[in-house]
């Protein structure tokens, strides 16, 4: 399949409209606090009878210092002592929520987020997958996908060794800009040296793929700034990268108020910026998997796209569709059987209940029919740029075209305006829609018109 981007700036300003990521459906927006963990905990042992493998996410939410940009659940601190307070009740959370799973399930996929996991030791690095595999079937020899959020400054090749000695084979480091102004204007100093040090020595230790972020809408970026930070990466030639747009919600997120509006990159030099990052990715050989990623075209992101086996959840894309995803720790978010679950997001709440030997899922929701249907439909949008309508027939016992008839028509603006064609077999997005594919998959959202929109950022 065609895997590179192609923008066109009408059909931007047309549909820059705000909008979910789609990490989940349904969203965030939608979670309650009915759902209970009671709920959850029944729905988790039910789905021992299938079988399927795990996958296991746990946030680590410390950070020494802030980036004002940031939109993450962190606490800052630069009391290293916390992170063994936060840890001995994340071990016993380890054992709570091991205790639903069958330890027959292997664990195919282990994701440590943040904050910023490396805040805490290497003998807490060694203690927390030692009691993980107590508790659940880790994989050995790199049978699985374990990958973990890196950022450069709180790394060295000592932390890189150890990561990949208790089973890490993936990295994704934190990069953002290498400006100085861009930098110094949103808390974040970071050389290139540290950042080439921790890529460098990733790949001295094996590890089978390593990824880079940087973000776009910066304060003093401009087009020719971006570039000097982009041709750079591009010469170290990470497998793959995430260019992200900023999105500046003041209102949501506190760090972000320290952010002068008025340095700001306007829209059209953003929309420069994503149009030679387009342009230079591509040339050097990258493709484009879709809401913000690139990978080299034998990177598994990219062979599973082409394949039609890609996925998308909250950590992202990846190749293992067929998981359970077990959340731990504070704010982590849980997709298990037909439900989605999260915990309580401050440690003075979680604390106290996992003291009191209880799971700390505090709302959720239970999935309808409904809801899993049009999850399906928006995930293969999404990864896929293509949708085989007698594929979800099959799955769901539909008739595509009469469930979704008011969604089709709906759709026929966009098959106007270039974004994709609908065919007697089924959607196609086309390269000039694939920046636009969450405006796409807002069409098959049936919570959106009950939504408010100030609650996601814009698409572009």
């Amino acid at each position: 399949m065609e895997q590179q981007l192609i923008l066109d700036d009408a059909l931007i300003a047309k549909y820059d409209q705000s909008g979910p990521r789609y990490t989940s459906y349904p969203t965030a927006v939608q979670f309650h606090e009915d759902f209970t963990a009671d709920d959850y905990a029944a729905i988790a042992r039910e789905t021992n009878a299938s079988g399927r493998p795990l996958s296991l996410y746990f946030h680590i939410p410390f950070c020494d210092t802030i980036c004002f940009y940031c939109a993450c659940n962190k606490v800052a601190t630069k009391d290293r002592s916390k992170g063994d307070e936060y840890l001995q009740r994340l071990y016993r959370e380890i054992a709570l929520q091991g205790e639903l799973f069958d330890r027959s399930r292997p664990v195919e996929q282990l994701h440590w987020g943040g904050g910023t996991p490396t805040f805490i030791s290497h003998g807490e690095m060694r203690e927390l997958m030692r009691v993980t595999g107590e508790h659940f079937q880790l994989l050995p020899d790199d049978q699985g996908e374990y990958s973990i959020e890196i950022d450069p400054r709180e790394a060295t090749a000592e932390t890189v060794g150890v990561l990949r000695e208790i089973g890490f084979n993936r990295m994704s480091l934190g990069v953002q800009d290498f400006d100085p102004r861009v930098q110094k204007a949103v808390n974040r100093i970071q050389s290139e040296e540290e950042t080439l040090a921790v890529l460098n020595a990733a790949r001295a230790e094996g590890f089978r793929s390593v990824s880079i972020d940087l973000i776009y809408g910066l304060p003093h970026q401009t087009r020719e700034s971006f570039e000097t930070t982009l041709e750079r990466i591009i010469d170290v030639g990470p497998d793959r990268l995430s260019v992200f747009n900023y999105a500046h919600l003041p209102q949501i997120f506190k760090p972000q108020r320290r952010i002068e509006v008025d340095e700001l990159p306007p829209p059209e030099v953003k929309l420069e910026i994503l149009h030679m990052t387009a342009a230079k990715l591509a040339q050097a050989g990258y493709v484009y998997i879709g809401m913000d990623h690139f990978a080299k075209p034998d990177d598994e992101l990219a062979v599973a796209q082409r394949e039609g086996t890609l996925y998308r959840n909250f950590q992202g894309y990846s190749t293992h569709s067929n998981c359970d995803l077990v959340g731990m720790g504070i704010t982590s978010i849980g997709s298990v059987g037909n439900c989605y679950a999260q915990n309580l997001k401050g440690l003075d709440d979680y604390y106290p209940v996992i003291d009191a030997g209880k799971l700390p899922v505090f709302r959720g929701v239970r999935l309808s029919r409904d809801d899993e249907l049009r999850r399906d439909v928006i995930t293969r949008l999404i990864c896929n740029f293509a949708l085989d309508f007698s594929a979800v027939e099959k799955q769901w016992s539909i008739d595509f075209r009469e469930y979704f008839s008011a969604e089709l028509e709906r759709l026929s603006g966009m098959v106007g305006d270039g974004l994709l064609e609908i065919t007697d077999q089924g959607i196609q997005v086309l390269p000039v829609g694939r920046m636009l594919i969450r405006n796409i998959c807002m069409v098959f959202d049936a919570y959106l018109k009950d939504s408010k929109g100030q609650r996601f950022s814009k698409v572009i």
